[in-house]
């Protein structure tokens, strides 16, 4: 089966906004790649890499090369051949370089695979390798694809893949073995699972309304600003404790300070879901980026000796001993973790009442953690999924910027100008300066206008950025403020996304980089 193929269908799912046609589409792909004449261990291999390209994954999770390495291709061909498991041999080869002459090594494998690839294979490429494919399958469709390609429950693939962890093997179970072979997919030990993730409110009073019941108690985790982790622990095992990110990337080595938080427990194996936070000398979080900086760091003591140091924080028990506990009421969950961990579970209350909920939501802010998450105790732990069993609340922080350039579209937004360059001024001056990007928050008709306005101001053009005059202000909500070096104002703004537009506003009444700090 070629890479075009994949392709082929990949931009067929960008291009529709009919979800059943998205999944027809995807459900096609996959039954052709089950139906492949091959031997059955390259036929399952076929099977999981084309589901994993289909969704946008690289299965090799990381090669090895960034945006420098691509950016001077070679010529591409002019017709494709390109077969996926080959593009695969080429990716997992190069992944495994390493050591000296590993870079040039690297850079003649990239030369090999992008100079048989035609150009929008490269672009295609370029998108998985970076973790930058824009028009990759979500689990809304691709998850439905592979119970309708496999003719099984949809509910059982969802259960298969969180308990997997990805898709590609589930769906390889699905197609080539049926319905009781993702049945037998269970919970282990050393090998993540997909995270549970919470739906969204505005304010507490929002949240609680989500409650099955009204008047029925719910907890309230603080929300911190972290790393959110999954610890395995198995005294068994060669390596004992291993923590994977909400990525489900593997980062137990830089982390040693957890890896003895969780060998203090007293359980041989357990599965638990928690956060990480850097905190100061008074018990207040450091910026996100002190945090961050941990999954950077390398195994070797010298780097992490200089790393400000982590503190553990639990919430979850989904495995204890022999015991999965996904299943159960997250009340049972939390008591199993109470009685395992005590000084390591998360600050939160159990309330009825909207008036507690959020004077503790207050305090949790107080001492500078992000918001809360209300929880349903009797919610079982759904992976992968946002709903009404766990909902954040945080602060909604917002300013009006000023749109300097703008980035032309790419898949469904083709031909619309998309990404806009956000602009503060300078204080005291009427100097503006670029403080972020953002294309999150766009209607299909605010990209209509805004290609229009946005085309109306520009000034020049470089590349696929259009710069325009700074007459436009926009209204952006973000979540937080970094320090960064890529923009000249040494500020960049966290999850930024688009509110409105003002045209009541004029650049002057723009915020400065003053108020941002």
């Amino acid at each position: 089966m070629q890479l075009a193929r994949v392709i082929e269908t990949s931009t067929t799912v960008a291009a529709t906004r009919s979800r059943l046609a998205k999944v027809d589409a995807l459900a096609e792909a996959l039954r052709e790649a089950a139906a492949a004449d091959l031997p059955a261990t390259e036929l399952e291999r076929l099977v999981r890499t084309t589901a994993d390209h289909l969704a946008g994954t690289l299965p090799q999770r990381t090669v090895g090369v960034g945006y420098r390495g691509l950016r001077e291709l070679p010529d591409p061909a002019d017709e494709p051949s390109l077969q996926i498991l080959e593009v695969d041999d080429l990716l997992t080869a190069m992944a495994a370089l390493a050591g000296p002459g590993s870079a040039g090594a690297r850079a003649a494998a990239v030369g090999e695979l992008f100079g048989r690839a035609t150009a929008d294979e490269q672009r295609w490429l370029v998108g998985l390798i970076t973790g930058e494919l824009r028009q990759g399958a979500s689990d809304g469709v691709l998850l439905p694809a592979v119970a309708t390609a496999a003719g099984v429950p949809e509910a059982l693939v969802r259960r298969a893949v969180m308990l997997a962890g990805f898709t590609g093997p589930v769906a390889a179970a699905a197609l080539l073995h049926g319905e009781a072979a993702l049945a037998e997919i269970r919970l282990e030990v050393g090998r993540p699972l997909r995270p549970m993730l919470a739906g969204s409110e505005p304010d507490v009073a929002t949240a609680l309304t989500h409650r099955r019941d009204p008047g029925t108690p719910v907890a309230v985790d603080t929300k911190l600003d972290g790393i959110r982790l999954q610890a395995h622990l198995d005294r068994d095992a060669e390596v004992p404790v291993r923590l994977f990110t909400r990525s489900l990337d593997e980062i137990t080595d830089r982390l040693p300070e957890v890896v003895d938080a969780v060998l203090r427990l007293p359980a041989d194996r357990a599965v638990l879901d928690g956060e990480v936070v850097a905190l100061d000398a008074d018990g207040r979080p450091h910026p996100f980026q002190v945090t961050g900086a941990r999954t950077a760091s390398s195994a070797d003591p010298q780097a992490l000796a200089g790393r400000t140091p982590v503190t553990t924080f639990l919430f979850d028990l989904l495995h204890l001993d022999g015991r999965d506990l996904v299943d159960e009421p997250a009340h049972v969950r939390w008591e199993a973790l109470d009685a395992l961990a005590p000084d390591l579970v998360v600050p939160r209350v159990v309330t009825a009442t909207e008036a507690e909920a959020t004077a503790f939501f207050e305090e949790v802010l107080a001492a500078g953690h992000e918001g809360v998450v209300v929880k349903d105790p009797d919610a079982p732990y759904a992976a992968g999924r946002r709903g009404a069993g766990w909902v954040k609340v945080k602060p909604r922080r917002t300013a009006d910027l000023v749109v300097v350039g703008v980035e032309w579209g790419s898949g469904r937004r083709s031909g619309k100008l998309s990404n806009i360059h956000l602009a503060a001024r300078r204080p005291g001056t009427d100097e503006l300066v670029m403080v972020g990007k953002t294309f999150k928050g766009m209607t299909d008709a605010l990209l209509e206008w805004q290609t229009e306005r946005f085309l109306g101001l520009e000034t020049h053009r470089e590349g696929y950025v259009v710069h325009v005059r700074p007459e436009q202000v926009v209204e952006i909500a973000y979540d937080a403020v970094q320090t960064s070096r890529r923009y000249p104002g040494g500020i960049a703004l966290r999850f930024a996304r688009v509110l409105r537009y003002r045209d009541d506003k004029g650049p002057a009444e723009a915020d400065t980089l003053d108020d941002l700090r």
